[in-house]
């Protein structure tokens, strides 16, 4: 299910600060025509927080609307640190999404035991499969391998976006043990390639908005077992990685899209401020 790329997409801003819809559209062909895998609508790299609901609807229709078309999947944010507006959230996604990315519960760190029992409650609810997303930096949270194996028994949890900051000894125990249907896709950009060297199946990756097709070609080598290509791809692409996350995620994507004539504007909503002119130089 979920084995490729997967592109967080970003949400351009037309000149007056709207939503561009029309942006959106473009951008999505675009990736996907490269071949990415699915598209990924209200993560962070979208600005979920800073958009209204009814920016976020309109976000969830048009990308519903291209993946019915390219019989791409679609999997939506959802983000809660309580479990019933997350359940609620949940109940409410529209018709087209295949998949929710829920993030562990933030900033309450609710303990290993309450994570089990946030997404089991919400894996018994929820009318579309789960993907954790486990983020500790951002979260606070820390969730073990044993933990996350145990989620991934659950026949409604498809899976974790795995967001360490680097691969450590829970990740090397994870990937050598995974519940028959849980799969891991990599969320650090730069760290990828030896996750997919590991056993992952795919990423979710911001940089992948830029030489998606490389990025693509990355997951292939490696399931084909061409070290030499996959190492080298690799090596390329993490540093085009630490380029464009050089200032606050999506601020060089962004400005390095408008600078390609892909989205009208390089724009950000407060409190983000848009990249530095060297920053997006570096990451064209």
């Amino acid at each position: 299910m979920l084995r490729g790329i997967h592109v967080p997409l970003v949400t351009p801003f037309d000149s007056a600060g709207e939503v561009a819809v029309d942006a959106i559209e473009k951008l999505a062909h675009h990736v996907l025509d490269q071949g990415a895998a699915g598209l990924v609508a209200l993560g962070t790299t979208g600005e979920v927080a800073a958009l209204e609901p009814g920016e976020r609807a309109r976000v969830i229709e048009v990308c519903a609307r291209i993946c019915a078309e390219r019989q791409a999947l679609l999997t939506v944010g959802v983000t809660g640190n309580d479990t019933r507006s997350t359940a609620r959230a949940l109940r409410e996604l529209p018709q087209g999404v295949g998949a929710a990315l829920v993030t562990v519960p933030y900033f309450v760190r609710p303990g290993e035991r309450g994570v089990v029992a946030h997404f089991e409650a919400l894996a018994d609810e929820t009318p579309v499969p789960l993907v954790i997303y486990h983020i500790p930096y951002r979260t606070g949270q820390a969730v073990g391998a044993a933990t996350l194996r145990r989620l991934g028994a659950h026949p409604m949890i498809a899976g974790v976006k795995y967001a360490v900051g680097g691969i450590d000894q829970d990740t090397v125990e994870l990937l050598g043990e995974l519940p028959d249907g849980f799969e891991v896709v990599g969320g650090d950009d730069a760290f990828v390639s030896p996750l997919l060297a590991l056993g992952a199946v795919g990423g979710i990756l911001a940089s992948a908005h830029l030489e998606t097709r490389s990025f693509v070609e990355l997951v292939d080598a490696w399931h084909a077992g061409d070290v030499g290509r996959a190492r080298a791809l690799g090596h390329r692409l993490a540093r085009l990685s630490a380029a464009l996350f050089a200032e606050p995620n999506p601020t060089v994507i962004k400005g390095v899209l408008h600078a390609q004539g892909l989205i009208p504007t390089p724009d950000v909503r407060l409190p983000l401020v848009p990249a530095s002119p060297a920053a997006v130089f570096n990451g064209l």
